[in-house]
């Protein structure tokens, strides 16, 4: 492995090596949004769109990774690879309002976003206080 590559990540094991550290649920599918609405009404659901191409998204992710203390009975933890679900990721800002931005967090409860950060603020949210 490279510096470069150890840097900015590599798109090849990305998707793999994040979803084994945490409880993510893969969001792959614009029907999986209204699951995530309806679900929202009785917990907590956390959306996290990563950039697999990009070294700050991918920095973001590992301290996210190393700082999220929930477990599944307290929120969903939804991972969402922006560049092979644009379609996806586009409907996410169009239902829950936000604008695209990459690495985000998304909070859902009742529906509707009631949080959102990019870059460097995503680590700033205290997830435990939606709970």
């Amino acid at each position: 492995m490279g510096i470069f590559s150890g840097l900015f990540g590599n798109k090849s094991d990305e998707p793999k090596n994040e979803k084994e550290a945490l409880p993510w649920i893969n969001l792959t599918s614009l029907d999986q949004l209204e699951e995530i609405v309806l679900k929202s009404k009785t917990k907590p659901q956390f959306i996290f769109k990563h950039s697999t191409t990009c070294g700050i998204s991918r920095m973001v992710l590992n301290t996210f990774k190393s700082t999220y203390k929930l477990n599944k009975e307290e929120a969903d933890l939804y991972y969402l690879d922006l560049h092979n679900f644009r379609e996806v990721s586009n409907e996410t800002g169009y239902k829950f309002q936000v604008m695209h931005q990459s690495p985000q967090l998304l909070i859902i409860k009742n529906g509707v976003a009631v949080a959102n950060a990019s870059h460097g603020s995503i680590n700033e949210i205290d997830v435990a206080k939606f709970i």
